[in-house]
């Protein structure tokens, strides 16, 4: 759309803020609100204003929670797997630095879908967060193990509600140790077996990965190459 020559102005411009410059009955002469008015017999024309449908009346429940429920909020965020850093790739030699199996050194074996790494030593098929390792630059050969099977619902732990009873409520109650099923154990084997056969395959890298990281006095970290 071209622009316009002449700038628009009000018809009735204020002389001070809040006072136009012609009166109420100039304006209507001015703005020719008598011509429309003679045309329509002497009355302004009114336009009816469409039908709108009723909203729709939602009928009130006779029972309501006393206390107040908490709506559950809608999440649309859907998880993206984690970007693995650089220098973790399969076989990698990693040190642990949290948990049970803290200064142990493991060997990456996958990454799973939820984004945690997977790793393996003398400890036992665990998945752990890559932020809790150290890469170092010690590799082995991992092309003969099978890792398909082994996603985030193989590490599940099965959720069991307890149900209490009236005797049973004041008394602490006694955690039975689960046994490893014996399919885990199987496949502990099987791992095993493909991995200590590239292990073995280079020498020393056997004692390496037994022996548990630790800093003595005098080391600097920052200094080390891993």
């Amino acid at each position: 759309m071209a622009p316009r020559k002449t700038p628009r102005t009000s018809r009735n411009p204020d002389l001070i803020r809040g006072v136009g410059k012609f009166s109420r009955s100039k304006m209507y002469h001015k703005r020719g609100l008598w011509a429309i008015k003679a045309k329509n017999g002497g009355v302004f024309p009114c336009h009816e204003k469409k039908p709108v449908a009723p909203a729709p009346l939602e009928k009130l429940p006779k029972f309501y929670p006393a206390d107040d429920v908490k709506k559950p909020l809608i999440n649309k965020h859907k998880a993206k797997p984690t970007k693995l850093r650089a220098s973790v790739t399969p076989g990698t030699v990693l040190i642990i630095l949290a948990g049970r199996f803290k200064g142990k050194r493991v060997v990456f074996l996958k990454q799973l879908s939820s984004g945690w790494p997977f790793k393996i030593n003398g400890v036992p098929l665990r998945r752990v967060n890559q932020a809790y390792v150290i890469a170092t630059s010690t590799k082995v050969d991992i092309s003969k193990v099978n890792v398909e099977k082994f996603d985030d619902k193989y590490f599940a732990k099965e959720v069991q509600k307890k149900k209490k009873g009236e005797g049973e409520f004041f008394e602490a109650e006694k955690e039975e140790k689960k046994d490893l099923p014996q399919e885990k154990k199987d496949d502990q084997k099987a791992v095993d077996a493909s991995l200590i056969a590239s292990i073995e395959g280079v020498p020393e890298l056997k004692v390496y990965l037994a022996a548990r990281f630790s800093l003595k006095s005098g080391m600097k970290p920052h200094e080390l190459v891993f």
